[in-house]
């Protein structure tokens, strides 16, 4: 009997585990995170915190990055599992970014390569870009198209719909 031999830890693995260990020596403000599951480098749990001066404000946003295993050829998908009213933010808690797009041409036209998926990006910018959107949202490109909707025409309607969300993010605290 030969004795077993372990596969070496694939590129996405050593990659994950450096930027994971990194955000752990020097925390970023506005955000945390770690492993979903201690043996699973792939699935993340991350913790938003609104932006300050943003309608987000104040809020704990929870979310999950899922890493294929092709990382960082491909981008990670992040989903939140808080509750939270964003245009760019589908009705299941998908986050809808360019950077988060496969890498090459957009086929319906709509983003330029460079605005897609580069692997140079880390789960550190990721994560700051995310904290940008909410500041900032793309009405003109919606995941969530009512909520783009409610941006453009109604924004104290909006507010309030994010305020609730905030409330409910800081009571699962």
């Amino acid at each position: 009997m030969q004795p077993s031999q372990e596969t070496p830890p694939s590129q996405a693995t050593l990659l994950l585990q450096k930027q994971l260990k990194g955000l752990c020596k020097n925390p970023i403000e506005g955000f945390s995170a770690g492993l979903l599951k201690e043996n699973n480098v792939f699935e993340w749990s991350v913790t938003i915190i609104g932006p300050p001066g943003s309608f987000y404000d104040e809020g704990y946003f929870n979310a999950i990055m899922s890493f294929p295993s092709d990382y960082p050829v491909s981008p990670p998908t992040v989903k939140f599992t808080s509750e939270i009213w964003h245009p760019n933010i589908y009705s299941d808690g998908k986050v809808c970014m360019s950077i988060l797009h496969p890498p090459g041409d957009d086929p319906y036209g709509y983003e330029h390569a460079t605005e897609r998926w580069n692997p140079v990006h880390t789960v550190e910018s990721i994560i700051l870009s995310i904290i940008s959107m909410l500041s900032s949202p793309n009405d003109e490109s919606p995941a969530n198209i009512d909520a783009a909707k409610q941006w453009r025409d109604e924004r104290d309607e909006f507010k309030k719909v994010v305020k609730r969300c905030v409330r409910k993010s800081q009571e699962m605290l």
